[in-house]
């Protein structure tokens, strides 16, 4: 019973419902390894009973919770003696005059105004003003106290991430992190469509091997010009942990090296405006390069190759070499100084792992010396010692931010209202840059994934290892804000994969089966009102993908905050209690939730083709993953197919007929736009007839999963060039530009 407390009190769940009404326990001992990997000893009833004691303690003793986040109409709780006295230190730092508190006094460098619990607020507060009101006189703030002066002071300091500071009439002083967070993330004012695409598989006639940054920007400044398209979503762009000899990268985009930075394989090397000014030698070596990219290209486009990432960093990273000795003009030099200085600590930490991964491998926790602590002498002394090749991918990383800043400003001025939507991983692989400079927010030895359901009787293991809510609150969520604000910073909207981690994560001790974990709570409040502070600051809308097992409630306080859920149309089906015989009916377009972003398929499900032919079936049987009989998953999949056919025809979506296949294609989407979903997204291979997923979960080797190129129906692989001259595509675009103009959002 004492564990069970204990696992409560540290947000570890000892049990889970897999389905409505079936309740499973959690295994003892995962409870154990998960609390221990969140610095609580639960071996034996001794240490549970001393962990329950310090709890106890800490909880009576602290003046201030780790961190304190409030938004609009919504104040924090607060056990506070009476006579306590707040303030606030702005996020900038600097003093604010306006409003004044009752029985106030301001210190004499006018930095900070105070006053006591119990006394009144009167004008208003503001940043630097005491927080604090008559309703307050010892007790317990709750959200019923909304008349109260305190809730009136949290609510009038503007957003930023403030500093909190109490001290009690016993002495007592404590600061903690204030986040001050808008109720809602921003939303677009006006209903939109636009592409789907894996950024590396749209290859045009410049790029060397596999899509980049330039082939992002000509295809969004196309795709609004032309086809009056609003975004363009991407694929995470995060870096990817370097491959070693006999060990290529891992091409999946969702397992990165680190999310706070991109990989500068997208770059686009001739946009690079040093490139131009090689000369002698260097531009001889560069033009080889250039010969080689063009070869590698050629054998993707038209020889059938595989995109083979190491092969084009291998040639991009020889260029760069070359471009990096040429000078930077002043104005170059004063923007990259700019950027270093903007994102500090993080990218010095970065670029440190990137060198030192080129020397000892990308296995940090090997490394010599010390090297696996980034903050030991022994990483100190090779800072020092790895200046150039530091500063060698501080530089990378410039290029590339400057490159993304270029492809959003492409979208804009195309007219695109949202323009680039970029995508944000679950996790980081274990080896990367982000696990081994951010240590000691990561849980050591679990990693997450998802627990066993109708769908995976194994449940998942993820292999990234997750964040220790109980270290984010402690830095005031410092590194979760800084990774969303890199990533916001050339961003029209994020995509946020399995946005239901902000409420819980299925952990999976190292070594067990997914099975035997268990689901860890965050703060909810806290991870969403952070994430709302950085889309305001940045003008960004939010995109939670919402798929799959979601706990009750979850979709409803995303909606109420403005995030914007995930709806696959395959997927959207009223389940009620005859759902159970298998008779769950498809939605009509009008049951649909208006808030969402609306598409037919995703990178992880078969394209529309081959869905409504059943061609993925057929390939999942070859590569032997099907779990019942070929004839039964055929005879399943065909009535699902059916029957949504049938609405289409219903609903006169479907004049060209059931066994027009391009016609199907356009009619799944004439039924999206007759949703009211805000946005609706066309998965670009879905345009031209491509049979092929792009990811086919539940594979490694057997299928080439993140290396495909676009291609046709009849899987001739496509150039950007010859995408946007396709008369299929043509052809259904214009039918969405027609049936989805421009007008406000619902």
């Amino acid at each position: 019973m004492g564990r069970a407390r204990l696992a409560e009190l540290h947000g570890v769940a000892t049990s889970y419902e897999p389905a409505p009404g079936r309740t499973v326990q959690v295994p003892e001992d995962t409870v154990v390894a998960v609390l221990a990997a969140l610095g609580v000893d639960a071996s034996t009833p001794e240490s549970v009973r001393e962990a329950l004691d310090r709890h106890a303690r800490r909880q009576r003793d602290q003046l201030l919770p780790p961190c304190v986040v409030v938004r609009p109409g919504k104040a924090p709780r607060l056990s506070l003696p009476q006579g306590t006295a707040l303030r606030v230190r702005p996020e900038d730092g600097a003093p604010h005059t306006r409003g004044r508190a009752a029985a106030g006094t301001r210190r004499a460098d006018g930095s900070l105004t105070e006053a006591r619990t119990g006394s009144a607020l009167t004008g208003g507060a503001h940043a630097g003003d005491v927080l604090t009101g008559g309703a307050l006189t010892g007790g317990v703030l709750t959200d019923d106290t909304t008349a109260d002066g305190l809730l009136t002071a949290f609510a009038a300091l503007p957003p930023g991430a403030h500093t909190l500071l109490a001290e009690a009439p016993d002495g007592r002083r404590a600061t903690a992190p204030l986040i001050v967070a808008p109720d809602r993330m921003p939303l677009s004012p006006v209903r939109s469509h636009g592409f789907l695409v894996q950024l590396y598989s749209l290859l045009s006639a410049r790029s060397w091997g596999m899509g980049d940054l330039g082939d992002l920007a000509d295809l969004a400044a196309w795709s609004g010009r032309a086809l009056g398209a609003g975004f363009v979503q991407i694929n995470p762009l995060h870096a990817a942990v370097p491959g070693t000899p006999g060990a290529p990268t891992d091409p999946s985009p969702y397992r990165p090296s680190s999310r706070r930075f991109p990989d500068p394989v997208h770059l686009r090397i001739e946009d690079v405006p040093e490139y131009v000014q090689l000369s002698g030698r260097a531009r001889e070596r560069a033009d080889q390069l250039l010969e080689a990219a063009a070869a590698l290209r050629t054998s993707v486009l038209r020889e059938g190759a595989l995109i083979d990432r190491d092969a084009v960093w291998a040639l991009k990273n020889e260029a760069l070499e070359l471009v990096r000795t040429v000078p930077l003009s002043p104005g170059r030099r004063a923007a990259y100084c700019d950027f270093l200085a903007e994102r500090g600590q993080a990218l010095e930490d970065h670029a440190l792992w990137c060198a030192l991964a080129e020397t000892h491998g990308p296995e940090w926790r090997t490394w010599p010396g010390g090297l696996a602590d980034p903050r030991s002498a022994g990483t100190a002394r090779a800072r020092a010692e790895h200046l150039d090749r530091t500063d060698f991918h501080c530089w990378l990383a410039w290029l590339t931010d400057t490159q993304l800043a270029a492809a959003q400003r492409a979208a804009r001025d195309a007219g695109m209202d949202i323009g680039l939507v970029h995508d944000l991983a679950v996790g980081v692989h274990p080896s990367g840059a982000d696990a081994w400079a951010l240590q000691d927010v990561f849980a050591s030895g679990m990693s997450i994934g998802a627990p066993p359901d109708a769908f995976n009787s194994r449940g998942q293991d993820w292999g990234l290892p997750p964040w220790r809510p109980d270290a984010l609150a402690a830095t005031g969520y410092a590194p979760y804000r800084d990774l969303l604000r890199g990533l916001l910073r050339h961003a029209g909207a994020l995509r946020i994969d399995h946005v239901m981690g902000l409420f819980r994560l299925w952990w999976v001790p190292e070594g067990r089966e997914p099975t035997e974990g268990c689901y860890v709570r965050y703060d909810a409040e806290a991870m969403l009102g952070v994430l709302a502070l950085e889309a305001h600051r940045a003008g960004t809308v939010v995109i939670g993908e919402d798929l799959g097992t979601v706990e009750p409630g979850v979709r409803d306080e995303l909606e109420r905050r403005g995030v914007l859920g995930t709806s696959v149309m395959w997927f959207e089906r009223h389940y009620d209690s005859a759902a159970a015989a298998g008779a769950a009916r498809p939605l009509s377009p009008g049951e649909w939730r208006a808030d969402c972003l609306a598409t037919v398929t995703t990178h992880d499900l078969p394209s529309t083709a081959a869905r409504l032919t059943g061609d993925h079936v057929e390939l999942r049987h070859r590569l032997g993953l099907l779990t019942r009989p070929l004839a039964e998953e055929r005879a399943s999949d065909a009535v699902e197919v059916a029957e949504w056919l049938a609405l289409l025809g219903r609903l006169g979506l479907l004049p060209e007929g059931p066994g027009d296949e391009e016609g199907a294609v356009k009619a799944v989407h004439r039924f999206l736009l007759r949703t009211p979903a805000r946005m609706v997204g066309v998965w670009l291979p879905d345009a031209v007839g491509d049979r092929r997923p792009q990811n086919l979960p539940g594979t490694w080797d057997q299928y080439p999963n993140w290396r495909l190129p676009i291609a046709d129906a009849e899987g001739r692989p496509m150039s950007l060039e010859e995408l946007v001259a396709s008369p299929r595509l043509r052809a259904l675009m214009d039918e969405v530009a027609r049936l989805a103009p421009r007008a406000p959002a619902p």
